[in-house]
């Protein structure tokens, strides 16, 4: 089965945040790549096909940082 690729647009204001945010996706089993861009506040995510939207966004949103947008890319 191939992963799933998801792409998120969240307001991140530092280094801090981002990494906040890779450290809470990196937590969630089945994640198995994460990248967190402070320039263009674009998180992508790439995990084990089991692993739902929601709840990527949800671990996400458990960081306190704003979610503006999200897509599933594949």
């Amino acid at each position: 089965m191939s992963d799933h690729q998801y792409q998120f647009n969240v307001k991140m204001s530092c280094g801090g945040c981002s990494g906040a945010v890779t450290k809470a996706l990196n937590r969630l089993e089945g994640v198995k790549g994460v990248n967190a861009d402070l320039k263009t506040q674009l998180v992508d995510v790439t995990t084990a096909r089991e692993v739902s939207y929601d709840s990527v966004l949800a671990a996400i949103k458990k960081t306190g940082k704003e979610v503006v947008s999200g897509k599933t890319v594949a």
